[in-house]
């Protein structure tokens, strides 16, 4: 709350703000180096004749989600939600949450439902987050333990207001997990630590079957999708993980503005770079108004190309189509790849 003494144009900011909140996905222009992609032309206007509104447009045919719904669902939504767990199926507002549900699959997320950082496409809130609670390794393990999964994905927000971004965390909650489901694979989906060696080798170190880093789009729509992150930066965690010992995974969406060369060459990139094991490919879907627009519905020919390029150039998994997410068929990349218990 601002000091009833502070200045009138500090009162205001606040007065608007209360009004006016930040919208999901944050302010994704903090940067203020020269811009490497132009939106100019997606902007929202009232000029009928030229730009594009920013609006969520009609999908596709070939893009239906499952209606949440059935056994399996109901009873996997009471353990999340009697032991206070967060799920990114849930933060995100993934389309595959009903079918993934109804499976018994679900991607948990650590660390809190607030994210430090403030990407153009993401739907989980955005701002200062609370503390990390010390006992979440502890719930989060004994949830899974009732779940009774053969294979689960942890994934979290990310934490660049804790000096480790949130590794300690990390570490003790897959540590306790594999103590409570012996038999359960562990798939961690981690941020990019700012960098940090130090850090990610404390995550490496606690030896998930798969330790996984998203690289959300292509080097070039980098500024745009993912402002606070760096294409490099992200591939050297990848590198890292890999020379770890550890089975590697990524993941982007297309549809958000970049070109299929680009896509083939960012391949290229993590096989030369990173020798990554599992690739994922789904469409991107704007998830509010406030959120950077569709560019393009990528067809269910083109996932398959993008299939068949990958596996030609040597990865393991390629996981590719229009509602393809990074968890999604998660148990079955897992047994592709030889990552489970």
């Amino acid at each position: 709350m601002t000091r009833p003494d502070a200045p009138i144009s500090e009162r205001a900011l606040e007065r608007t703000l209360a009004r006016h909140p930040r919208p999901l996905g944050g302010d994704t222009a903090r940067r203020r180096d020269p811009a490497a992609v132009s939106l100019s032309g997606m902007i929202l206007n009232n000029d009928d004749a030229g730009g594009n509104h920013l609006r969520l447009g009609r999908k596709p045919d070939w893009l239906r989600a499952r209606v949440p719904g059935g056994e399996g669902y109901h009873r996997l939504k009471s353990i999340v939600d009697g032991h206070g767990l967060h799920t990114v199926c849930q933060e995100a507002s993934c389309p595959n949450l009903g079918e993934c549900w109804s499976r018994g699959t679900a991607t948990i997320m650590i660390l809190g439902d607030t994210c430090t950082r403030s990407c153009g496409f993401c739907n989980v809130r955005t701002g200062q987050p609370l503390p990390p609670d010390p006992d979440e390794p502890r719930r989060v393990a004994e949830s899974l333990a009732m779940m009774g999964l053969k294979h689960v994905v942890i994934t979290c927000v990310d934490r660049d207001d804790l000096a480790d971004g949130g590794a300690a965390i990390w570490a003790e909650t897959i540590v306790r997990t594999r103590e409570a489901c012996p038999t359960m694979s562990i798939e961690a989906l981690i941020g990019d630590l700012k960098g940090d060696g130090d850090d990610l080798q404390v995550i490496i170190d606690a030896r998930p079957e798969i330790l996984a880093h998203n690289l959300e789009t292509v080097r070039r729509m980098h500024p745009a999708v993912r402002p606070q992150a760096r294409y490099e930066r992200s591939i050297e965690v990848l590198r890292r993980i890999k020379a770890g010992g550890l089975v590697t995974k990524t993941s982007i969406m297309v549809g958000i503005g970049e070109r299929d060369d680009e896509v083939i060459e960012m391949m290229d990139d993590l096989r030369a770079a990173a020798d990554i094991d599992i690739l994922t490919i789904g469409q991107y879907l704007q998830p509010t108004r406030n959120h950077l627009p569709i560019d393009r519905w990528v067809t269910p020919e083109q996932f398959d190309q993008y299939k068949l390029e990958g596996l030609q150039r040597g990865f393991k998994v390629v996981e590719s189509g229009p509602l393809v997410r990074s968890s999604y068929h998660a148990e079955e990349q897992a047994e592709q790849a030889g990552a489970t218990r």
